[in-house]
Protein backbone atom coordinates (compact mmCIF):
# COMPACT_ATOMS: atom_id res chain seq x y z
CA UNK A 1 0.00 0.00 0.00
CA UNK A 2 1.31 3.48 -0.84
CA UNK A 3 1.03 5.14 2.57
CA UNK A 4 2.56 8.39 1.33
CA UNK A 5 -0.12 8.80 -1.33
CA UNK A 6 -2.81 7.82 1.16
CA UNK A 7 -1.48 10.34 3.62
CA UNK A 8 -1.65 13.19 1.11
CA UNK A 9 -5.31 12.64 0.24
CA UNK A 10 -6.78 11.83 3.63
CA UNK A 11 -6.48 15.11 5.53
CA UNK A 12 -9.20 17.19 3.92
CA UNK A 13 -11.77 14.41 4.01
CA UNK A 14 -10.91 13.21 7.48
CA UNK A 15 -11.01 16.60 9.15
CA UNK A 16 -14.67 16.91 8.21
CA UNK A 17 -15.37 13.87 10.39
CA UNK A 18 -14.85 15.96 13.49
CA UNK A 19 -17.75 18.22 12.55
CA UNK A 20 -20.05 15.21 12.37
CA UNK A 21 -19.05 13.64 15.67
CA UNK A 22 -21.81 13.71 18.26
CA UNK A 23 -20.57 14.21 21.78
CA UNK A 24 -22.02 12.01 24.48
CA UNK A 25 -23.88 14.01 27.08
CA UNK A 26 -23.40 12.77 30.64
CA UNK A 27 -26.44 11.28 32.35
CA UNK A 28 -27.11 10.30 35.93
CA UNK A 29 -26.01 6.77 35.01
CA UNK A 30 -22.74 7.85 33.36
CA UNK A 31 -19.75 6.91 35.57
CA UNK A 32 -17.87 10.00 36.71
CA UNK A 33 -14.51 10.41 35.00
CA UNK A 34 -11.60 10.72 37.44
CA UNK A 35 -10.13 14.21 37.55
CA UNK A 36 -6.64 12.80 36.97
CA UNK A 37 -5.77 9.75 34.87
CA UNK A 38 -2.45 7.93 34.55
CA UNK A 39 -0.83 6.73 31.32
CA UNK A 40 2.50 5.30 30.17
CA UNK A 41 4.48 5.82 26.94
CA UNK A 42 4.52 2.79 24.66
CA UNK A 43 8.13 3.37 23.55
CA UNK A 44 9.33 3.54 27.16
CA UNK A 45 7.69 0.24 28.08
CA UNK A 46 9.49 -1.28 25.05
CA UNK A 47 6.27 -1.76 23.06
CA UNK A 48 6.41 1.03 20.48
CA UNK A 49 3.45 0.63 18.09
CA UNK A 50 2.91 -2.94 19.31
CA UNK A 51 -0.46 -4.36 20.30
CA UNK A 52 1.18 -5.89 23.35
CA UNK A 53 1.54 -2.38 24.78
CA UNK A 54 -2.10 -2.45 25.86
CA UNK A 55 -1.75 -5.67 27.86
CA UNK A 56 1.50 -4.40 29.35
CA UNK A 57 -0.15 -1.10 30.31
CA UNK A 58 -2.95 -3.04 32.00
CA UNK A 59 -0.38 -5.15 33.90
CA UNK A 60 1.31 -1.95 35.00
CA UNK A 61 -1.98 -0.61 36.30
CA UNK A 62 -2.25 2.51 34.15
CA UNK A 63 -5.45 3.97 32.75
CA UNK A 64 -4.02 4.79 29.35
CA UNK A 65 -1.26 4.64 26.81
CA UNK A 66 0.61 7.34 24.90
CA UNK A 67 0.95 5.75 21.47
CA UNK A 68 3.96 6.71 19.37
CA UNK A 69 3.82 7.30 15.61
CA UNK A 70 7.07 5.42 15.03
CA UNK A 71 10.58 6.39 14.04
CA UNK A 72 11.58 8.99 11.45
CA UNK A 73 15.14 8.32 10.34
CA UNK A 74 15.54 9.29 6.69
CA UNK A 75 11.95 8.34 5.79
CA UNK A 76 9.57 10.92 4.26
CA UNK A 77 7.32 10.51 7.32
CA UNK A 78 6.91 8.39 10.44
CA UNK A 79 7.18 4.60 10.33
CA UNK A 80 3.48 4.68 11.17
CA UNK A 81 1.52 1.40 11.19
CA UNK A 82 -1.65 3.26 12.05
CA UNK A 83 -2.16 4.48 8.47
CA UNK A 84 -2.98 0.88 7.56
CA UNK A 85 -6.74 0.48 8.20
CA UNK A 86 -6.39 -3.12 9.41
CA UNK A 87 -3.58 -2.27 11.82
CA UNK A 88 -5.42 0.82 13.02
CA UNK A 89 -8.59 -1.12 13.76
CA UNK A 90 -6.58 -3.74 15.62
CA UNK A 91 -5.19 -1.04 17.93
CA UNK A 92 -8.62 0.48 18.49
CA UNK A 93 -10.12 -2.94 19.22
CA UNK A 94 -7.31 -3.81 21.64
CA UNK A 95 -7.89 -0.54 23.47
CA UNK A 96 -11.59 -1.39 23.81
CA UNK A 97 -10.83 -4.97 24.86
CA UNK A 98 -8.31 -4.06 27.56
CA UNK A 99 -9.99 -0.87 28.76
CA UNK A 100 -6.71 0.99 28.25
CA UNK A 101 -7.47 4.35 26.67
CA UNK A 102 -5.22 5.97 24.08
CA UNK A 103 -4.44 9.13 26.01
CA UNK A 104 -2.39 10.74 23.26
CA UNK A 105 -0.35 10.30 20.09
CA UNK A 106 3.39 11.00 20.30
CA UNK A 107 5.88 12.26 17.74
CA UNK A 108 8.92 11.08 19.69
CA UNK A 109 11.02 11.11 16.51
CA UNK A 110 11.48 14.83 17.07
CA UNK A 111 13.47 14.26 20.23
CA UNK A 112 16.39 13.85 17.83
CA UNK A 113 15.20 15.34 14.52
CA UNK A 114 14.98 19.01 13.63
CA UNK A 115 11.36 20.17 13.42
CA UNK A 116 12.51 23.63 12.27
CA UNK A 117 14.35 22.38 9.17
CA UNK A 118 13.04 18.89 8.40
CA UNK A 119 12.18 18.46 4.71
CA UNK A 120 8.65 17.38 3.83
CA UNK A 121 7.23 18.72 7.09
CA UNK A 122 3.77 19.19 5.57
CA UNK A 123 3.44 15.44 4.92
CA UNK A 124 4.65 14.69 8.45
CA UNK A 125 2.14 17.12 9.97
CA UNK A 126 -0.68 15.63 7.92
CA UNK A 127 0.36 12.12 8.95
CA UNK A 128 0.13 13.00 12.64
CA UNK A 129 -3.19 14.81 12.39
CA UNK A 130 -4.75 12.21 10.10
CA UNK A 131 -3.84 9.53 12.62
CA UNK A 132 -5.36 11.52 15.47
CA UNK A 133 -8.61 12.04 13.56
CA UNK A 134 -8.89 8.42 12.44
CA UNK A 135 -8.28 7.15 15.97
CA UNK A 136 -10.37 9.84 17.69
CA UNK A 137 -7.43 10.96 19.84
CA UNK A 138 -7.56 14.62 20.76
CA UNK A 139 -4.00 15.32 21.92
CA UNK A 140 -0.54 14.79 20.46
CA UNK A 141 2.89 15.21 22.00
CA UNK A 142 5.60 17.04 20.05
CA UNK A 143 9.03 17.35 21.71
CA UNK A 144 11.21 19.99 20.08
CA UNK A 145 14.20 18.01 21.34
CA UNK A 146 17.89 18.74 21.14
CA UNK A 147 17.70 20.28 17.66
CA UNK A 148 14.82 22.51 18.71
CA UNK A 149 16.40 23.66 21.96
CA UNK A 150 15.89 27.40 21.59
CA UNK A 151 18.24 28.21 24.46
CA UNK A 152 21.09 26.57 22.53
CA UNK A 153 19.71 27.43 19.07
CA UNK A 154 17.90 30.79 19.33
CA UNK A 155 18.43 31.33 15.60
CA UNK A 156 15.81 28.62 14.91
CA UNK A 157 13.01 30.40 16.75
CA UNK A 158 11.46 32.11 13.70
CA UNK A 159 11.43 28.88 11.69
CA UNK A 160 9.83 27.01 14.59
CA UNK A 161 7.19 29.68 15.08
CA UNK A 162 6.33 29.58 11.37
CA UNK A 163 6.02 25.80 11.31
CA UNK A 164 4.08 25.63 14.58
CA UNK A 165 1.63 28.22 13.26
CA UNK A 166 1.05 25.96 10.25
CA UNK A 167 0.69 22.91 12.48
CA UNK A 168 -1.65 24.85 14.75
CA UNK A 169 -3.89 25.80 11.84
CA UNK A 170 -4.11 22.17 10.73
CA UNK A 171 -4.77 20.97 14.28
CA UNK A 172 -7.43 23.61 14.91
CA UNK A 173 -9.24 22.65 11.69
CA UNK A 174 -9.20 19.01 12.81
CA UNK A 175 -10.38 19.78 16.35
CA UNK A 176 -7.22 18.45 18.01
CA UNK A 177 -4.44 19.92 20.17
CA UNK A 178 -0.66 19.59 19.93
CA UNK A 179 1.26 19.73 23.20
CA UNK A 180 4.84 20.92 22.74
CA UNK A 181 7.81 20.41 25.04
CA UNK A 182 10.53 23.05 24.85
CA UNK A 183 13.70 23.81 26.79
CA UNK A 184 12.19 27.04 28.07
CA UNK A 185 10.91 27.77 31.54
CA UNK A 186 7.29 28.79 32.01
CA UNK A 187 7.74 32.53 31.39
CA UNK A 188 9.75 32.07 28.19
CA UNK A 189 7.48 29.30 26.90
CA UNK A 190 4.39 31.46 27.41
CA UNK A 191 6.00 34.18 25.28
CA UNK A 192 6.74 31.51 22.66
CA UNK A 193 3.13 30.26 22.70
CA UNK A 194 1.87 33.84 22.46
CA UNK A 195 4.00 34.31 19.35
CA UNK A 196 2.54 31.17 17.75
CA UNK A 197 -0.98 32.45 18.55
CA UNK A 198 -2.81 29.17 18.11
CA UNK A 199 -5.36 27.72 20.54
CA UNK A 200 -4.38 24.29 19.19
CA UNK A 201 -0.73 24.57 20.35
CA UNK A 202 -0.27 24.25 24.11
CA UNK A 203 2.36 23.22 26.61
CA UNK A 204 3.03 19.58 27.44
CA UNK A 205 4.61 20.16 30.85
CA UNK A 206 7.37 17.86 32.07
CA UNK A 207 8.39 17.67 35.75
CA UNK A 208 11.89 16.63 34.67
CA UNK A 209 12.55 19.81 32.67
CA UNK A 210 11.83 21.95 35.71
CA UNK A 211 14.03 19.79 37.94
CA UNK A 212 16.98 19.73 35.56
CA UNK A 213 16.90 23.52 35.29
CA UNK A 214 16.53 24.06 39.05
CA UNK A 215 13.01 25.45 38.77
CA UNK A 216 10.22 24.87 41.27
CA UNK A 217 7.62 22.58 39.68
CA UNK A 218 4.65 24.09 41.50
CA UNK A 219 5.67 27.68 40.78
CA UNK A 220 6.11 26.81 37.11
CA UNK A 221 2.65 25.23 36.99
CA UNK A 222 1.10 28.34 38.55
CA UNK A 223 2.76 30.59 35.97
CA UNK A 224 1.35 28.53 33.10
CA UNK A 225 -2.16 28.36 34.55
CA UNK A 226 -4.57 25.57 33.78
CA UNK A 227 -5.49 26.60 30.23
CA UNK A 228 -1.98 26.51 28.73
CA UNK A 229 -1.14 22.97 29.87
CA UNK A 230 -2.72 20.19 27.82
CA UNK A 231 -0.94 17.22 29.46
CA UNK A 232 1.83 16.46 31.93
CA UNK A 233 4.76 14.09 31.69
CA UNK A 234 5.00 13.00 35.32
CA UNK A 235 8.66 11.98 35.33
CA UNK A 236 11.65 13.06 37.34
CA UNK A 237 15.25 11.94 37.76
CA UNK A 238 15.73 8.74 35.79
CA UNK A 239 17.38 6.77 38.57
CA UNK A 240 14.69 6.55 41.24
CA UNK A 241 10.96 5.88 41.33
CA UNK A 242 8.69 8.90 41.66
CA UNK A 243 7.91 8.13 45.30
CA UNK A 244 11.65 8.17 46.11
CA UNK A 245 12.56 11.30 44.15
CA UNK A 246 13.64 14.03 46.60
CA UNK A 247 12.99 16.72 43.99
CA UNK A 248 9.28 15.90 43.63
CA UNK A 249 6.70 16.68 46.30
CA UNK A 250 3.78 14.90 44.66
CA UNK A 251 1.09 15.78 47.25
CA UNK A 252 2.08 19.46 46.88
CA UNK A 253 1.88 19.16 43.09
CA UNK A 254 -1.61 17.67 43.36
CA UNK A 255 -2.67 20.48 45.71
CA UNK A 256 -1.32 23.04 43.22
CA UNK A 257 -3.14 21.45 40.28
CA UNK A 258 -6.33 21.18 42.35
CA UNK A 259 -6.16 24.88 43.19
CA UNK A 260 -5.48 25.76 39.55
CA UNK A 261 -8.54 23.78 38.49
CA UNK A 262 -6.50 21.62 36.10
CA UNK A 263 -7.50 18.08 35.22
CA UNK A 264 -6.21 15.56 32.71
CA UNK A 265 -3.58 12.94 31.96
CA UNK A 266 -0.39 12.35 33.91
CA UNK A 267 1.86 10.37 31.56
CA UNK A 268 4.84 8.44 32.97
CA UNK A 269 7.86 8.60 30.71
CA UNK A 270 10.86 7.69 32.88
CA UNK A 271 11.68 7.62 36.65
CA UNK A 272 13.18 4.13 36.53
CA UNK A 273 15.19 2.61 39.39
CA UNK A 274 18.89 2.68 38.52
CA UNK A 275 19.37 -0.86 39.82
CA UNK A 276 16.84 -2.28 37.34
CA UNK A 277 16.41 0.19 34.46
CA UNK A 278 14.96 -2.36 32.02
CA UNK A 279 12.52 -3.95 34.45
CA UNK A 280 9.47 -2.41 32.81
CA UNK A 281 6.88 -4.04 35.04
CA UNK A 282 8.58 -3.14 38.32
CA UNK A 283 9.43 0.45 37.39
CA UNK A 284 6.20 1.50 35.76
CA UNK A 285 3.94 -0.43 38.14
CA UNK A 286 5.55 1.35 41.08
CA UNK A 287 5.21 4.77 39.46
CA UNK A 288 1.64 4.18 38.32
CA UNK A 289 0.61 2.93 41.77
CA UNK A 290 2.17 5.97 43.43
CA UNK A 291 0.47 8.44 41.09
CA UNK A 292 -2.87 6.70 41.59
CA UNK A 293 -2.40 6.79 45.36
CA UNK A 294 -1.74 10.53 45.35
CA UNK A 295 -4.06 11.69 42.56
CA UNK A 296 -6.88 9.15 42.72
CA UNK A 297 -6.73 8.13 46.39
CA UNK A 298 -6.05 4.50 45.44
CA UNK A 299 -3.72 2.25 47.45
Amino acid sequence: MNFKLLNNVLLAGLITLTACQVSKQPTDQTPKEPRYKVAVCDWMILKRQKLGAFERAREIGSDGLELDLGGLGSRPTFDNKLLDPLQRQAFISKSDETGIEISSIAMSGFYAHNFAEREGIDVIMNDAINTMVMMNVKTAFLPLGVEGDLIKHPERRNALVTRLKLLGAKAEAAGVVIGIETAYGAVEEIHFLDEIKSPAIKSYFNFSNAIQNHRDICEELKIYGKDRIVMIHASGKDSVWLENDPHIDMPKIKKTLDEMGWSGWLVIERSRDASQPRNVLANYSANAAYLKKVFQGLD
